[in-house]
């Protein structure tokens, strides 16, 4: 398996691989995406007690729910690169760390809209408020760390140990409500409480999240092959038929 996995992250495969998927991640993604928002923001009734405002939850959950997630991938990438020193596993982490940091904006910016009717405040140093801040500040760290290196392996590790360092906010987010009182509600996004009318948008909206994620990474780790192997004759092949007529 690792034999294989060596063979698959060779950079020049990689490369074209990621390439053959990123369009039809992309427009599954973008489906995705149509059919939550618009039957999310369209069609899905009302909520009894927060009216109209429960919307945003369309907007909000999935990018909170994917924060996470995107980090718990960059622990193993990072994991990996470096008890198995996989040169791609660092290139992973570098093209996914961005991603996750805009879907943490997204979720900080639209948690502090949907709290403001809720609790009559922009913000709150509330548990898990406080906690998913704290991984926004880890993600701008990993990039700034990553780029604060010219050795890219040099980079590749210091962000690798950030990673794993902060993979403890994890848990501390998931379970915040549980451990203290908190003012932020439970877990939304699969609560059998929820009407079926508004959840199952809710999931074509986080199936929809995970995709763009996907296809960003692609898209990044792509960019940061032909930086790092510029000087590679497939490099230069691709250049030339590029300028082609």
């Amino acid at each position: 398996m690792w034999k294989w996995l060596h063979q698959f992250a060779q950079p020049e495969r990689l490369y074209r691989v990621c390439g053959r998927f990123v369009p039809w991640l992309g427009l599954a993604g973008a489906l995705c995406l149509a059919i939550g928002w618009v039957w999310g923001f369209g069609f899905a009734p009302k909520d009894y007690q927060q009216g109209d405002s429960f919307r945003i939850m369309y907007i909000h959950v999935p990018a909170a729910m994917w924060s996470m997630g995107i980090y718990a991938s960059m622990a193993v990438a990072a994991f990996i690169g470096l008890v198995w020193q996989m040169k791609m596993s660092d290139s992973v982490v570098a093209a996914m760390a961005p991603v996750g940091a805009v879907f943490t904006f997204i979720a900080l910016v639209t948690g502090a809209a949907w709290g403001k009717p809720m609790w009559g405040t922009w913000w709150v140093w509330d548990a898990r408020l406080t906690s998913e801040l704290v991984l926004l500040f880890l993600y701008m760290g990993i990039i700034a760390l990553y780029n604060a290196f010219e050795d890219r392996r040099l980079a590749g590790r210091a962000a690798g140990i950030l990673v794993l360092v902060g993979v403890v906010n994890i848990p501390i987010i998931h379970f915040s409500v549980e451990w203290w009182n908190t003012l932020h509600q439970g877990s939304t996004n699969m609560q059998q409480s929820i009407a079926p009318s508004m959840r199952t948008p809710l999931r074509w909206a986080i199936l929809g999240y995970l995709l763009f994620f996907i296809t960003l990474t692609l898209m990044r780790l792509r960019n940061l092959i032909l930086s790092q192997e510029r000087q590679r004759p497939w490099v230069a092949g691709l250049v030339n038929k590029e300028r082609q007529p």
